[in-house]
C-alpha cells in the first residue's frame, strides 16, 4: 500500500510486555498499531517487554496496519537499549517521546541510520513551538498529539470542546501539512466508554485536518475509523467533481459546476485524495 495513501484512521496503544496483548492485536481492525514500551510498560519490566515486543514483530501476522514503536525517551536508561533491540525488528517506525527540539530527532535518526521512519509525540509547549522544525526533517514521517501531556504541562482544564489545546492541536496539523506527506494523529481520549464523548472528539479531529486518533482500547476502534473515514455521499460527490471537471476542461473550460458550487483543480485534487483515501481502506477491510 502506498503510504501517501495508507490510512491511520486509528492508531491503537498496545503494551509491548503483553503476550494477549500483542495476539489479539493480529486480528483488531485498527488501521495501526503503537506498540508502547515507555508509559504502558512498567520499570522493572522494560527489558522483558523488548524481547517479548522484538519476538512478536518478527513473528508478523499484523497484515496492513502499520506497526509503530513507542521506545523510551532517550534520556532515560532504557531509550538506547529500546532502540538496539528493535530497530531492526520489523517496525514500520519509531515513536520518539519528550522531544523538545530537530535535535532530539537527530539523536534517534543517528542510532536508526537513513531509512527508519521516526514518528514524534507532540507532548510538550517547547515541541510544539518547534513543530514546523521538527516536522521538517528528512527522517520524520508522523506527529502524534499527546494532549495528556500537554494538558499537565499547560496547566489548563480538561474541557469537552478542548479549547484551551486548541492552538496545539493546530499548530500539530500545519507544521504536519507544510512539511508533506507527514500524518498528524489526534491524541488520545481517556473515557474510553464514552462512545458519544469519543465520536465528537473524532468529527472535531477531523475537521481540524487530523489524519485519524490514538486510541487507549479496542472498543474504540470502530467509532474512530467511522469518523475519520469519508462518507459515502463525500465519495459519490468526489466522483461527480472529477466527472463535471474533466468534462468541462475537455471542453476548453477550466471550471465547473457541481451542485451548484464552482468546481476548480483545487477541489480536484481534494476529491482525488478522498477517492484516494476510500480506495486504501477498502483495501484494508479486504485483508
Amino acid at each position: 500500500m502506498d503510504t501517501a495513501t495508507r490510512p491511520y484512521r486509528s492508531v491503537l496503544y498496545i503494551p509491548g510486555s503483553k503476550d494477549r496483548a500483542l495476539e489479539k492485536a493480529r486480528s483488531l481492525p485498527c488501521d495501526a498499531i503503537i506498540f508502547d514500551l515507555e508509559d504502558a510498560v512498567a520499570p522493572e519490566a522494560k527489558p522483558q517487554a523488548r524481547e517479548t515486543l522484538a519476538n512478536a514483530l518478527k513473528e508478523g501476522g499484523y497484515g496492513k496496519r502499520s506497526r509503530i514503536v513507542r521506545i523510551n525517551a532517550l534520556t532515560t536508561e532504557w531509550g538506547l537499549e529500546d532502540v538496539r533491540a528493535l530497530r531492526d525488528a520489523g517496525a514500520d517506525a519509531i515513536l520518539l517521546p519528550k522531544v523538545n527540539t530537530p535535535s532530539d530527532v537527530d539523536n534517534l535518526a543517528d542510532m536508526l541510520g537513513p531509512d527508519m521512519p521516526i514518528w514524534v509525540m507532540m507532548e510538550t509547549p517547547v515541541c510544539v513551538f518547534n513543530a514546523r522544525e521538527i516536522a521538517a526533517h528528512a527522517q520524520v514521517t508522523g506527529l502524534v498529539a499527546g494532549t495528556n501531556d500537554l494538558t499537565k504541562d499547560l496547566g489548563c482544564r480538561t474541557r469537552a470542546d478542548r479549547l484551551p489545546l486548541m492552538t496545539s492541536l493546530q499548530m500539530i496539523v500545519m507544521a504536519a501539512r507544510a512539511a508533506r506527506g507527514v500524518v498528524a494523529i489526534d491524541g488520545v481520549y481517556n473515557r474510553f466508554r464514552d462512545g458519544d464523548g469519543l465520536k465528537a472528539e473524532c468529527e472535531q479531529g477531523r475537521d481540524l485536518g487530523f489524519d485519524g486518533k490514538t486510541l487507549i482500547h479496542p472498543a474504540q476502534v470502530e467509532v474512530t475509523n467511522t469518523a475519520f473515514a469519508p462518507t459515502q455521499s463525500e465519495i459519490d460527490l468526489a466522483g461527480r467533481q472529477i466527472a463535471a471537471f474533466e468534462e468541462s476542461k475537455a471542453s476548453g473550460q477550466g471550471v465547473a459546476v457541481v451542485d451548484g458550487q464552482i468546481v476548480e483543480n483545487l477541489h480536484v485534487v481534494a476529491a482525488q485524495r478522498i477517492l484516494a483515501k476510500a480506495a486504501a481502506i477498502a483495501e484494508m477491510a479486504a485483508e
